[in-house]
């Protein structure tokens, strides 16, 4: 029903598939799957959708659209209002909490580096000639070893994470 639906008002608005596919920022063959039966929009797309069409949602979906009086209409509309602000209060908590996530990452991984330095490891002068050293310092040795070559990538991919995550204006 939904595909039915959907080719019919974007026929009805005398758009194409390609027309409607650049309104919503998809490509062509999404809206020939939607009309297809072949797969169905995302909620968030499902929105997009009934705003280019200019439809509600309900619509969309199938179901009978009762006209209800002008009060009525605005109830729905200020609920609508306030579920998607929390929508987009929810989407922008967990963007900024991945972004801090990889800020704090980073930080992490610099302070372990200056850490390292400041400890005066000695990572490349251990003489494991001497017992009690060649097993004492295997555990530190390894992990500064392992650790050091994968720090600049962790801090690389963490810097790159925080950038990709970051407030858009």
């Amino acid at each position: 029903m939904l595909n039915e639906n959907i080719k019919a008002l974007r026929k009805a608005k005398g758009l194409s598939q390609e027309e409607l596919a650049i309104r919503l920022n998809v490509v062509r063959q999404t809206v020939s799957k939607w009309e297809q039966g072949r797969s169905v929009p995302d909620a968030d797309m499902l929105i997009a959708l009934s705003e280019t069409l200019e439809t509600p949602v309900s619509a969309l979906l199938g179901e009978a659209v009762v006209e209800e009086a002008p009060d009525g209409v605005k109830a729905i509309s200020e609920r609508l209002e306030v579920i998607n602000l929390r929508l987009a209060r929810a989407k922008e908590s967990r963007r900024r909490a991945l972004h801090w996530s990889f800020v704090a990452l980073g930080a992490i991984v610099i302070l372990a580096l200056v850490a390292l330095s400041l400890w005066g490891s000695p990572y490349l002068d251990w003489g494991f000639s001497d017992p009690e050293m060649a097993v004492v310092g295997t555990f530190p040795h390894g992990f500064e070893f392992v650790f050091v070559r994968l720090a600049p990538v962790v801090f690389v991919g963490a810097m790159a994470g925080a950038f990709a995550t970051r407030r858009k204006g």
